[in-house]
């Protein structure tokens, strides 16, 4: 079977190129003229059939991906299943199943029965706590099991990995010369790589075989999300040596995975001061000749939680603005908790309004549904105004909780409202949407 890349480069266009331009108001050709050069990558698995059909890259809307899975503290399979419905009733483009306690294949098997979003994993979850289990130990992980783990992945209907490929004996060896790091190894999947290559005084077998990896992959067309292992967990640590040794290693596996014919992404931080996002996401699309850049919120502060699903939204927000592609939310329980279904939801709304700030920024064509909004919120037209808003339904609620007298004003200004006010101001022969100015400053 031949991927959207190499179909791409042959010219063809394919059903998922077409439904791409037509979410995005684009034409085909150009679509497919970007995935052949590999700044747009499409996961789409072939034996699902009835998943949503995403684009994810350059000049394509910012996109929002949901995690949800269990932990070794809770294994409630059922609100896991709640959550992967959630994230698609509030519109995520894409899922991860990040679990790691509980039958996992069960688990990841049953979401991807009752979410048609792209789901992607980390296989290195799976794969270390299963030789937990059995060994005791999951040094003692068995590499050729990593890779069976993989293709089981696969074949089951996993769309898009995130694999730590970048993490090699030199980008360890930065970390140890180093000699420091404010806020340790975050990654999960990052901790258990280094420690194995430490215990078993090996190479990454991910980096190591990465034609392997890469060959599995193409055998379902599906995205492989260079993992950032090493990424920084706090602000201190952003772009320290380590960090950007893994962030080379992946954007050169990004261009070598693309001549093999398989969708490449590069996975970013993190941890990043707002002032060093735009720097960061420059150097990813220089060093990666454009490839899709999905970042990891970013977090701009590390002070911030149980917020931190509004301080990601800021970092998002930027990254979206200078060119980054894909967002993993993040909820007001990272780092305290497992999210429930109402940290999900608020994770998701969070991003889905940063990506939309980001876009807007990017895209100047993007402000005209703003403009409506404008107007038919200076014109008092409720019914139109709430539900051109991204989220009527919460809009609704806060508005009908608290009726005003006046219904063309809220209780916020009730007599005082400063639109019914200036409708006065102006005749109708300049009320219209060019010549038109705000009612006033307040």
């Amino acid at each position: 079977m031949e991927t959207q890349i190499e179909l791409a480069r042959k010219g063809v266009v394919t059903r998922e190129m077409v439904r791409v331009a037509e979410q995005e108001l684009l034409e085909a050709p150009w679509v497919c003229e970007k995935v052949a050069e590999g700044r747009i990558v499409i996961p789409a698995h072939p034996n699902r059939k009835h998943q949503h059909t995403v684009g994810i890259g350059f000049g394509l809307k910012t996109k929002v991906n949901a995690s949800i899975g269990t932990s070794s503290d809770i294994q409630n399979v059922e609100l896991e299943i709640r959550k992967a419905q959630i994230a698609e009733n509030e519109q995520a483009d894409t899922l991860m199943d990040l679990s790691t306690g509980g039958d996992l294949t069960e688990i990841r098997r049953r979401i991807l029965d009752v979410c048609a979003l792209p789901v992607g994993t980390v296989p290195l979850y799976q794969a270390f706590s299963e030789a937990g289990r059995r060994y005791k130990n999951p040094n003692k992980l068995e590499s050729e099991y990593l890779f069976e783990i993989i293709e089981k992945q696969l074949e089951d209907g996993i769309s898009f990995m995130a694999i730590h490929c970048g993490i090699n004996r030199y980008s360890v060896e930065r970390l140890r010369n180093q000699g420091y790091r404010y806020g340790g190894l975050v990654s999960k999947g990052g901790t258990f790589m280094v420690s194995w290559m430490d215990y078993n005084n090996a190479e990454n077998p991910l980096y190591e075989q990465f034609d392997r990896v890469c060959a599995l992959m193409k055998k379902y067309d599906a995205v492989l999300s260079l993992g950032n292992g090493i990424r920084a967990g706090a602000i201190h640590d952003s772009h320290d040596r380590a960090q950007m040794a893994e962030m080379v290693i992946n954007c050169e596996l990004a261009e070598l995975g693309r001549d093999m014919g398989c969708q490449m992404m590069v996975e970013g931080p993190g941890h990043v001061p707002l002032d060093e996002i735009e720097g960061n996401i420059m150097l990813e699309k220089r060093m990666s000749g454009g490839a899709p850049y999905y970042v990891l919120g970013p977090l701009p502060i590390d002070s911030g939680a149980g917020y931190d699903h509004i301080s990601s939204a800021i970092g998002a927000a930027n990254s979206a603005r200078y060119g980054a592609d894909l967002i993993c939310y993040i909820t007001p329980a990272e780092h305290l908790a497992l999210p429930n279904e109402d940290d999900v939801r608020e994770g998701i709304r969070a991003t889905r309004l940063a990506a939309r700030i980001g876009d807007i920024a990017k895209y100047p064509e993007q402000r005209q549904q703003e403009k409506k909004v404008a107007l038919s919120r200076r014109d008092m037209a409720w019914d139109e105004h709430l539900n051109l808003l991204m989220f009527p339904d919460r809009a609704k609620e806060i508005r009908q909780s608290r009726s005003p007298e006046n219904e063309k004003t809220c209780t916020m200004c009730g007599d005082f409202c400063a639109m019914e006010r200036g409708v006065t101001i102006f005749t109708d022969d300049i009320r219209g949407d060019k010549k038109s100015s705000s009612q006033g400053n307040g």
